[in-house]
């Protein structure tokens, strides 16, 4: 994932906000809680871990202030991850080519590609596998929920015809969404190499590219 300044007005955030996002992207944002993002950002970016204790400490405040601030460590996790992953879909959009379905197969196979070789997202697959799985694959994630919008928001821009009559857009973006994790997290899922050329593969294979 490309570590870039996450996208404040990012269609994903806007059209699936959590309580974090609506405090750092409000028409008022919160300064404290961003203060507390960007610092446990930057940690995740040099492969650090994320600990709320050290976090608070760095920012001169206590715990309890940190948690009303950001939420608990996962919500604040899950929003470092989120502010990586529309980075790095926003410069596959920049940079994919081809039109129509082509097009959004390459986004999102470019987009592959930076979950499988990122190494400080691949450090934390590592460090914290079953909370990174939790946190991107299940249905109560904040992070597949917005992954889930920005491929329905894809569909819609590039290829609106995709998968109709068959499929409602919302489900062929979710069933995008699984493949996606089940070849970028596939070292954690099933014990194999992960693969973004596999997955692009079953992109063009279910988009009919």
């Amino acid at each position: 994932m490309t570590p870039a300044e996450p996208g404040v007005g990012s269609r994903a955030t806007r059209l699936v906000p959590s309580a974090l996002s609506a405090r750092l992207h409000g028409e008022v944002p919160h300064r404290d809680a961003a203060r507390a993002f960007q610092l446990a950002r930057r940690a995740f970016l040099a492969g650090e871990r994320i600990e709320m204790g050290p976090l608070a400490a760095e920012l001169g405040v206590d715990r309890t202030s940190l948690f009303r601030w950001v939420g608990n460590r996962d919500a604040l996790l899950a929003e470092v991850l989120w502010s990586l992953a529309q980075a790095s879909l926003d410069h596959a959009e920049e940079q994919a080519t081809g039109e129509g379905a082509e097009r959004v197969v390459d986004v999102l196979g470019r987009f592959a590609d930076g979950l499988v070789t990122a190494p400080y997202f691949r450090d934390f697959l590592a460090r914290e596998p079953q909370r990174a799985l939790r946190l991107m694959t299940t249905g109560e994630s904040e992070i597949q929920r917005r992954y889930v919008a920005a491929v329905e928001e894809l569909l819609a821009t590039h290829a609106p015809e995709a998968g109709r009559p068959a499929l409602p857009r919302h489900d062929l973006a979710y069933l995008i969404v699984r493949i996606s994790e089940t070849f970028s997290y596939a070292d954690l899922i099933a014990g194999e190499e992960p693969s973004a050329e596999r997955a692009r593969a079953a992109f063009a294979l279910v988009l009919g590219a």
